[in-house]
């Protein structure tokens, strides 16, 4: 369980894309490498000054000691001021308390001035707050009297423009590292668009061919798949037309004969299996025609009036088909393709089912368009399936009850062609639910 949830924050502060996971790795790379790089500088430069201010600074003081000693004691006031530095001040008279040093560095400090000192009587040393973290040291004169330092470590300041230099390295450091791994993503984004792009007519753009050689060498490759995949398929698409169409002539050809057979059994018989077999090639060509779908225009569209009167088409056909919901809107689309689709789905219900609905629900970019019947249902492992082309569902939706297996098929393929979405539900009260889901773009094309 602690395993899971720290791959569950892992995947939550990691970026998802290469491009930002790639810019995250440079840039806090780049940004730990000169934070450690600066404060390593810094550090050295500390040590550097407090072995400098170590050697002079208790040299200094013992040198001010001497002169105040040596001065008369009413001169003494007068030279406190031109003795004090930014890092000690004397102070005549008085005495010193608080706690002796305890950190290492203030001992080692108080160690240096004192030895200093030596000439003279340090009576006591002190460390207190202020200064901050500085020493008070009692000393004794000559003539009997006391003076009291307060001496205290000034770091070397940072002068400004280091923080800006720095800042300004990281800044152009992220640049750099931004334009290095667009340089790389950008590619990969075009071929990932191009595929998303690639209709079920496969009819896919060509992509330029700039850039750095591996980058090219990649586009040279999609392109020429595209080509390929394309030509295979146009290859397929113009055998399956041709067979469907030279069939017809034969067909045609049979149609006559029946006519002057003398069995009117055998004729019924032979007739409805010649039927049979032009509606197979009807939908193999409609089929084969499918792949281009994406051929038409997309223009503005009343979607309420388009299904009311695909429901009234089949209501004057004598077929019972309800309309629930409404659009409430125009919607930019390609309405043959649109229309294919949802006369094929509403055929494959009415086929098979009593009750037959047609649902609409539409929000602000997406309409969802769904197909209820209270038939028999498909099988859960063939819904899938029976979306490809020729394959019938054996058992409740059988040969027997008529259908060539293209018209889901087909359905699915204008689907992909419009940029729709076609799946399969049972419902969980009995019957099938075709549901299409598309984008509602409200703009007109062009």
């Amino acid at each position: 369980m602690h395993i899971e949830a720290l791959a569950g924050l892992r995947r939550a502060i990691v970026p998802r894309s290469l491009f930002a996971r790639v810019t995250l790795i440079i840039v806090v790379g780049l940004a730990v490498a000169q934070l450690l790089t600066f404060a390593l500088i810094r550090y050295e430069r500390g040590v550097a000054m407090r072995e400098l201010m170590m050697s002079g600074l208790e040299r200094d003081i013992a040198s001010s000691i001497a002169i105040l000693d040596r001065v008369p004691s009413a001169e003494r006031p007068s030279w406190l001021d031109g003795l004090e530095r930014r890092n000690y001040r004397f102070m005549l008279g008085g005495s010193v308390e608080g706690p002796e040093p305890e950190e290492p560095m203030q001992q080692q400090f108080a160690a240096a001035i004192v030895n200093a000192l030596r000439l003279f009587e340090v009576v006591k040393v002190a460390q207190v707050a202020e200064p901050s973290a500085g020493l008070r040291i009692q000393v004794g004169l000559t003539d009997g009297s006391t003076v009291i330092v307060d001496a205290r470590r000034v770091d070397m300041p940072v002068s400004r423009w280091v923080l800006w230099v720095l800042l300004t390295q990281l800044a152009v450091l992220a640049l750099c590292a931004w334009h290095v791994v667009r340089l790389v993503t950008r590619p990969l984004a075009r071929l990932a668009a191009a595929a998303d792009r690639l209709g079920p007519d496969l009819k896919g753009e060509t992509l330029s061919e700039d850039g750095p050689t591996e980058v090219a060498h990649a586009t040279r490759a999609f392109n020429a798949m595209q080509q390929r995949i394309g030509g295979y398929m146009a290859e397929r698409v113009q055998i399956l037309a041709a067979i469907s169409h030279d069939l017809q002539t034969p067909i045609t050809r049979l149609r006559l004969r029946t006519d002057l057979m003398d069995n009117e059994a055998d004729r019924v018989k032979f007739r409805q299996d010649l039927e049979a077999m032009s509606a197979l090639v009807r939908e193999g060509v409609t089929y084969a025609r499918t792949l281009h779908g994406a051929a038409e225009p997309p223009c503005r569209v009343d979607a309420d009036a388009l299904l009311e009167s695909m429901v009234a088409d089949y209501a004057d056909a004598g077929e019972d088909v309800q309309l629930q919901g409404r659009v409430g809107s125009a919607i930019v689309t390609r309405p043959n393709a649109l229309r294919r689709i949802l006369m094929n789905l509403i055929d494959n219900a009415v086929k098979y089912a009593i009750d037959v609905r047609v649902g609409v629900h539409a929000d602000a970019d997406r309409l969802v368009i769904v197909v209820l019947d209270n038939g028999p249902g498909i099988p859960p492992d063939e819904l899938d399936a029976v979306l490809k082309p020729f394959y019938r569902v054996e058992g409740s939706r059988n040969r027997s009850t008529g259908g060539t297996g293209l018209g889901l098929a087909i359905a699915h393929q204008l689907a992909l062609a419009v940029g729709a979405r076609l799946s399969l539900h049972n419902r969980a009260e009995g019957g099938l639910e075709a549901r299409l889901c598309m984008a509602i773009r409200a703009d007109d094309p062009g």
